[in-house]
């Protein structure tokens, strides 16, 4: 390491190498000039997988994906000027949905900032409130000590991750020569310094952080309401992995209460939480059903809902107590109707009010919602399994009813993700479900699913609109870099 081209090309290789040691390997790369620093300390480092396309857009989406199936940031790559401003759309969801997501964007020196260069723009903070934290690194200089590199690295993964992770951008400023130099040049005292970080394999400065835990006396006290509303019901949003989702169903089983998962939670498509109402979409759609069904509580764990019918139904319902709780500290409360907030690791409210209720709900009043759903699904069954017309219902039943145990479904915002949250029929055996919700745009789709079928590792069905397959025609050239098969469904309507 002590051997670099230039200084250009050590603090490159100080950057990547730093972001290895802190588990991030994935790198998602569109050519440019500036940036040839760190592209070269990437196909120099033997421990990265880099993927290389020729859109920004779709190679940050693809990053996002990652990070969205693994919790794990992929770093995206780009050169100066408006090749970062194509970064926008995957940066907005990353800090939407709080997905790990690392934009390294190469920039001019300042002397060609606000001068009239070509390819030159403020690139200091482009993403302003959208990013979780933001650095511009100046340009390298043996006047500045190495560690700063190795620092601003540190800091940047750590906040990448965490309760509330989301996207962090690292702007690197470069002098020319960019390309490597044939005469290479000793850096030995220079890296005096950093000597012992060089020597022991691991981060600079590691990062650690205090857990949240539930406290029992808030946990009882929603206990406490759960035994006085019997007629309350739990629902899920997006849900971060298997361990959550587990944690969800455990507590979905102990509740009693009638469990209303959306697709995004992965227990939508799940036979196996003994509470779970499947078909809540259809049964929110009668009006007689639901009044005869009126909820008095809610529990709501993770993210948004895909359904506009339960949040629109509990808008007007005003239930006495609306529990929400989710990692993050954003403000997840559309309606207006959460009347306790908990912000802490999902997995770890389940586990603790499981341990303090049993059965809390009506039997009778859960009975009813379930013999409701399974009564439309049986319907579904009959009716999309005998049609002969490929419409988006039936392939929605159809896809999530074939599609392999344990692989994945990415579903394209608009009309794909709903259809399937509404007909998508529940299985014995688990799929990974996931969906762009943060600003449910339609942008990055194939890109997004094929990098969280590269984080996933095994077959991935996308199902898709023909607008969303249109406006991401470019990522399809990602499919040929997945070592797994990768199924695209278009519903061209």
């Amino acid at each position: 390491m002590t051997q670099a081209p230039n200084l250009n090309h050590l603090w490159a290789t100080l950057l990547v190498e730093e972001l290895v040691r802190n588990g991030v390997d994935t790198f998602c790369i569109a050519p440019g000039s500036r940036s040839t620093p760190l592209v070269v300390a990437v196909a120099r480092n033997g421990r990265v997988r880099s993927i290389v396309h020729y859109d920004e857009r779709g190679a940050a989406f693809h990053a996002l994906g990652y990070g969205r199936m693994t919790g794990v940031p992929a770093a995206v790559i780009t050169t100066s000027g408006s090749a970062l401003a194509n970064v926008w759309p995957a940066v907005v969801e990353a800090s939407l949905e709080h997905i790990p997501l690392l934009v390294l964007s190469g920039d001019r020196p300042p002397e060609l900032q606000d001068a009239g260069a070509n390819q030159t723009m403020d690139q200091v903070k482009f993403f302003g409130a959208y990013v979780e934290w933001s650095a511009s690194l100046p340009c390298p200089s043996t006047d500045i000590d190495p560690a700063v590199v190795l620092t601003t690295v540190d800091q940047a993964v750590s906040r990448c991750g965490g309760r509330s992770g989301g996207a962090v951008h690292v702007n690197c400023m470069f002098r020319e020569p960019l390309a490597p130099t044939e005469q290479g040049q000793d850096f030995e005292a220079y890296l005096e310094p950093v000597r012992s970080w060089r020597d022991a394999g691991r981060p600079y400065s590691r990062y650690d952080s205090a857990p949240v835990r539930a406290e029992p006396g808030p946990l009882a006290e929603i206990a406490d309401m759960a035994a006085r509303r019997p007629r309350g019901i739990l629902v899920a949003g997006r849900l971060a992995d298997a361990e959550t989702r587990a944690a969800v169903a455990d507590l979905a089983d102990a509740l009693g209460w009638p469990f209303l998962p959306d697709v995004t939670s992965g227990l939508r498509l799940d036979s196996k939480p003994g509470t779970s109402v499947p078909y809540q979409d259809i049964l929110l759609g009668s009006k007689e059903f639901m009044q005869r069904h009126p909820i008095e509580a809610v529990i709501h764990v993770g993210g948004r809902f895909t359904s506009r019918r339960l949040p629109d139904h509990l808008e007007s319902l005003r239930p006495a107590d609306y529990v929400v709780v989710d990692e993050h500290p954003d403000r997840q409360d559309p309606i207006h109707r959460a009347t306790r907030r908990f912000q802490l690791p999902v997995a770890d409210f389940c586990r603790g009010l499981a341990a303090l209720v049993r059965d809390a709900g009506d039997a009778d009043w859960l009975a009813g919602w379930q013999r409701a759903s399974e009564h439309v699904g049986g319907r579904l069954a009959a009716t999309l399994s005998a049609d002969q017309d490929l419409n988006e219902p039936t392939a929605a039943w159809l896809v999530s009813r074939h599609i392999g145990e344990s692989e994945g479904l990415y579903l394209a915002s608009s009309m794909p993700v709903r259809d399937v949250d509404t007909f998508g029929c529940p299985r014995p055996e688990p799929v990974v479900v996931a969906a762009n919700r943060g600003a449910s745009g339609v942008d990055g789709t194939i890109a997004t699913a094929t990098g969280f079928a590269r984080g996933l590792g095994k077959c991935v069905t996308l199902m898709i609109g023909d607008q969303a397959s249109l406006h991401d025609l470019n990522s399809l050239r990602l499919t040929r870099t997945l070592d797994n098969p990768f199924v695209i469904v278009v519903l061209n309507n």
